[in-house]
């Protein structure tokens, strides 16, 4: 698979925004995987992890920009770290492979770790329709609450949410358990965590269980900390993808 960039043009500011595409090389259509980068970097940060999942199944492969990191260094953070614009740039990247390339519609997957996690559970707040299945990994739920947890990442936090507590709640999917609802979506958390509390995903999970009983979201607190186990997670994506037979228990 070759690396292409790809520039589309933002349906909010119509600035060209910036993705990294890898085209399956069956001509036929194919799913797409859209790979989300981490808190403190950008689009190239995950294609050691997503491309040979891409490869390995004959995937086309997304590793959208969405504004950069969510540092205070970054100029442009005001509008990263989970903003209108920053969910906007994924959903146009996705249309714009939808209008131009050979994606199979059906069969959209999204997964980010850490701040990606956090990017994975807003988009299935912004549009859960598009996602076959979402993979969140250590996500940060809530910002007002991190922002007393964790002192290093408090200050980027502020600078990029202009120090508002309603601008965090905004950014925060805690916010929107009405949408996310609607996903099928999988939360991964490391127990140990020393970045993210485990917390935020077991109060995210409970508050969205209390109102949507019956929604296909599932939380698996494993033993481990702020970290991506691959061949969990393309596991969870492919029995979404494919059937997987369950052996049935008897008592």
């Amino acid at each position: 698979m070759k690396q292409r960039e790809i520039l589309v043009k933002s349906s909010l500011d119509s600035v060209l925004q910036p993705s990294l595409f890898y085209k399956s090389e069956s001509k036929e259509k194919r799913p797409l995987l859209v790979g989300l980068h981490t808190w403190s970097y950008d689009r190239f940060n995950q294609i050691d992890n997503m491309l040979p999942v891409a490869e390995k199944y004959k995937f086309n492969l997304l590793l959208p920009e969405f504004r950069g990191s969510n540092l205070k260094s970054n100029p442009n953070c005001t509008l990263a770290c989970g903003s209108e614009y920053a969910k906007q740039d994924i959903k146009d990247a996705i249309d714009y492979l939808l209008e131009n390339e050979a994606i199979d519609k059906e069969n959209i997957f999204l997964l980010g770790l850490s701040g990606g996690g956090h990017m994975a559970l807003l988009m299935a707040g912004m549009c859960p329709e598009y996602f076959k299945a979402i993979g969140a990994y250590v996500p940060i739920t809530n910002l007002v609450d991190w922002v007393e947890e964790n002192q290093n990442y408090a200050p980027h936090v502020l600078e990029c949410c202009t120090n508002s507590t309603n601008e965090m709640l905004k950014r925060s999917p805690i916010s929107y358990l009405d949408n996310i609802a609607k996903a099928n979506l999988k939360i991964f958390h490391g127990k140990k965590d020393p970045v993210v509390p485990v917390s935020h995903s077991i109060k995210f999970y409970n508050a969205l269980m209390e109102k949507y009983p019956d929604a296909s979201v599932y939380l698996d607190i494993f033993d481990g900390g702020h970290e991506i186990d691959m061949n969990t997670a393309v596991y969870w994506l492919m029995s979404q993808y494919k059937h997987v037979d369950k052996a049935q228990i008897t008592g």
